[in-house]
This record gives C-alpha cells, sequence and structure tokens, in this order.
C-alpha cells in the first residue's frame, strides 16, 4: 500500500524560515564583530546544510553556519603533473595563523557574545544552544580549500572548504558546489527536487521512530546528495510516481558510481568522513522500500 499523496505533500513543504533567518543574523553578527582576534583579515560567513538549501522540515532546528578562513588555505597538489608540481611548490608561501589559534579565535568570539553556558565545542563544530527565539546552531571554524589541477599557466584548483576534528584528522569539502548543484537540479526538475528532498528527509524521521535505521545513519547532506544522482527524467508527475521512479532507480544502480552533489567525491565509500558508508546507505534504502510497502 503505497503512501497516499496527500501525505507526501504535506512532507513536501518547507519549514519555518523566520526564526533561521534569525538565527543566522545574529551569530553571523558575532563573528563579525570588530573586536574579534581575526578581524581585518579575509574570512567569509555563510550558511550551509539544509537552510542554506532550503530543504528543511518542519522538525529540523539546527542552523548550520561555516566560517572560512581565506587568509591562508591548505591544499591538494596530488592531481598536478610533475612540471606544474614543481612550479606550484616555488611559488608556494606558507601561512603563518595558525589553524588552531584561529578556531581559538572563533571559540572567544562566540563565548563574549553568548556566553560559555551556550558554547559546546564537539568534534567537528561548535555548538551553540538554543535560547529563546534563537535555534540551536553548529558552527564550522574552516579556512579555504584548494584542491589543484594545473599550475602551469597561473594556479588553477576547486576551491571549498577545510576544518580539522579533535583528533586532528582533516575533513574537506565543497558546500558551495553542494548548493549550487542542488538549485541548479531543483531547475531542471522544474522544482521536484527539494521538495522530495523533504519527503525523504521526513520519511527518514519516520523510519527512525519505526526503529528501521540508526540515528544519524542518513543525515540531510547525504540525501540531498542521493537525489542529485537521480535523471531528471524520473521527476514529475507526482510525489507518489517521482519516489517509486526514483527509488527503482536507486536500487537497480551501482551504489559506487554515485556521486556526491559537489561533484568532488563519491556519495557511497567506506572509511570516508566526507562519504556516506555502504552499510548505512543500503539500510537507509531497504528502509524506504518497507516503509512504502507498508
Amino acid at each position: 500500500m503505497a503512501i497516499p499523496e496527500s501525505q507526501l505533500d504535506v512532507w513536501a513543504h518547507q519549514g519555518s524560515v523566520i526564526q533561521s533567518s534569525t538565527t543566522y543574523a545574529t551569530i553571523r553578527q558575532a563573528l563579525a564583530s570588530t573586536d574579534t582576534e581575526y578581524a581585518g583579515i579575509d574570512f567569509q560567513i555563510f550558511l550551509q546544510g539544509s537552510y542554506g538549501n532550503d530543504t528543511n522540515i518542519y522538525s529540523e532546528s539546527d542552523v548550520d553556519v561555516v566560517i572560512r578562513l581565506d587568509d591562508i588555505y591548505y591544499h591538494d597538489a596530488s592531481e598536478l603533473t610533475a612540471l606544474d608540481l614543481a612550479t606550484f611548490n616555488q611559488g608556494f608561501i606558507a601561512g603563518t595563523y595558525a589553524y588552531v589559534d584561529y578556531k581559538k579565535h572563533v571559540i572567544a568570539a562566540l563565548t563574549k557574545r553568548f556566553g560559555a553556558a551556550a558554547i559546546k565545542v564537539g568534534t567537528k563544530a561548535i555548538t551553540i544552544e538554543a535560547d529563546g527565539n534563537r535555534r540551536r546552531a553548529d558552527v564550522i571554524v574552516a579556512t579555504e580549500f584548494r584542491s589543484y589541477y594545473s599550475s602551469s599557466l597561473g594556479p588553477r584548483y576547486h576551491s571549498g572548504i577545510c576544518f580539522f576534528t579533535a583528533s586532528g584528522n582533516r575533513i574537506e569539502n565543497y558546500p558551495k558546489q553542494h548548493s549550487a548543484n542542488c538549485t541548479l537540479k531543483h531547475q531542471a526538475t522544474n522544482g521536484w527536487f527539494k521538495p522530495m528532498v523533504r519527503i525523504f528527509k521526513n520519511m527518514r524521521g519516520r523510519l527512525l521512530d519505526k526503529g528501521l535505521i540508526e540515528q544519524g545513519g542518513a543525515p540531510s547532506y547525504f540525501l540531498e546528495g542521493l537525489l542529485y544522482n537521480v535523471p531528471n527524467t524520473k521527476f514529475g508527475s507526482s510525489f507518489g510516481d517521482t519516489f517509486v521512479s526514483a527509488v527503482n532507480w536507486l536500487i537497480q544502480s551501482e551504489a559506487k558510481d554515485l556521486l556526491c552533489a559537489n561533484e568532488r567525491f563519491y556519495l557511497v565509500r567506506d572509511s570516508a568522513d566526507n562519504c556516506w558508508p555502504n552499510r548505512n546507505y543500503l539500510q537507509f534504502l531497504r528502509a524506504l522500500v518497507t516503509l512504502w510497502d507498508a
């Protein structure tokens, strides 16, 4: 028995954005204050995640904010030829602002604005607890990350972000490419893509309630990436038809060939911080079918 179209239509609607916008503005103001230790250097602040990509649902509350330091950058030059690598190394100048100091300065700025009791430094992000109309938020303290593919005619690279976990592991990602590609996908599917992401996210909630998937096993980032791979021709007509067409296509596809929406990484890979573990991916896909059939 399929899920009624009326229920899918409810799940497709976007959640409130007023509180999230206010929360982001408050955090941005704190991070951009002129009395921080990093004031005056080159950085940018932007949203990522569900609110940044307009795929938030009513049950979501966390706002994801990135502060990216552009005065220094980390890089990957492994794709360069030997000649290009020599050119790159010749012109490379090491940064003088250590990431560990930069993160301490960001923590200090947030603590000054919101108080020590509201700030929790986690493995990956700095969490600002909710208070009144302010939603809970996660702040990623990142620097620019450059993945070089040429340097012979001037440096050419893909620009993203990177940050370090509490254990010192570097995580790289490309949130702006992810967001831009999701917007293009939404347009190419005549406005069906983002509502379908919201439907998948609401279904994830049901799957968690029923114990069919594990908590944290299907992050929103991966659900956006999952539907990004589905051909544009599978979207349209109705939410029910789109769901069936998309899931059938995914079942018949090779998981190893799926890409993240940023098109810089594969979506499903084990032992990679920016990829979906194969076990969790398969568990979610099977659970979707179970929920639909039940």
